[in-house]
């Protein structure tokens, strides 16, 4: 590794916190035997796979690269063992060793990734603003996303929610806030959120909508497990009736749930 290695890393983990760009950072904690890095030595993994540093090369480094990515998506550090004993198959140099590698998320901030520029949608946004966490809102309605309407938005998305998902991935970090103008909507848009590994996903609207919905989507094969997974009505139940108080609610379950899950 050149002596401007450590310096690529650190550069590489302050943009990412400072962008919002996920990144997973391994570190090598301890090593026995014989092995191509030692104690100390970093490697940045971004989330389209590519890294930045190296901490040996060859099939060891591959593994590494995809416990990293799933340390990523998860959102939770971890600590692995890599044994190297076949120095014919990609790890030259190495006889026999082990290195033991901590791998941790970087540059994943609280989202709240809100469906819906609505008059809800707004004050979750405000809200949500207020309370610290990073936001994303998403909407076809391109009078909906304006400054002046939505001035707390950290990302103002115009187009579709899965274009919106490939722009700004969700992460276990994201908390998903789908209140759309129908219930066509929300079955059109749910499978694509069950797809991502968010913390929490809510849908707004009456239990009767809800169950017509998931109908709807339990007929198109959706299965029951991924459908388990989302809070409807969306929100506690505090009494809620104006649209702050509405907001107030579901950023109560949100820190609720996080609270419960541990993230």
């Amino acid at each position: 590794m050149s002596a401007h290695a450590p310096d690529r890393i650190l550069a590489e983990l302050s943009d990412a916190v400072a962008s919002g760009r996920g990144v997973a950072l391994a570190t090598i904690v301890a090593t026995e035997g014989s092995v191509p890095r030692h104690a100390g030595t970093k490697m940045v993994v971004r989330a389209d796979g590519s890294m930045v540093g190296t901490i040996g090369g060859g099939k060891v480094e591959d593994a590494i690269r995809q416990d990293a990515l799933e340390t990523l998506r998860s959102g939770r550090p971890g600590i692995r063992r890599y044994p190297l004993r076949d120095p014919e198959c990609g790890d030259p140099g190495v006889c026999g060793g082990t290195m033991t590698v901590f791998l941790e998320p970087y540059g994943m901030p609280r989202t709240v990734f809100v469906v819906g520029a609505g008059h809800v949608g707004r004050a979750v946004v405000d809200l949500a603003h207020w309370l610290g966490y990073r936001t994303v809102v998403v909407d076809e309605r391109p009078e909906m996303l304006s400054e002046a309407s939505i001035p707390h938005a950290d990302v103002r998305f115009l187009g579709t929610v899965a274009d919106a998902l490939a722009a700004h991935p969700v992460t276990a970090q994201t908390s998903v806030i789908l209140v759309t103008r129908s219930q066509d909507l929300d079955a059109q848009i749910l499978p694509l959120l069950l797809e991502t590994p968010a913390g929490y996903i809510g849908v707004m609207g009456s239990r009767r909508r809800w169950e017509t919905t998931r109908r709807a989507m339990e007929a198109s094969g959706l299965p029951d497990t991924g459908l388990d997974r989302v809070h409807h009505p969306i929100g506690l139940d505090i009494g809620a009736e104006t649209v702050e108080e509405i907001a107030v609610s579901i950023m109560a379950e949100v820190i609720a749930s996080a609270s419960r899950t541990g993230q």
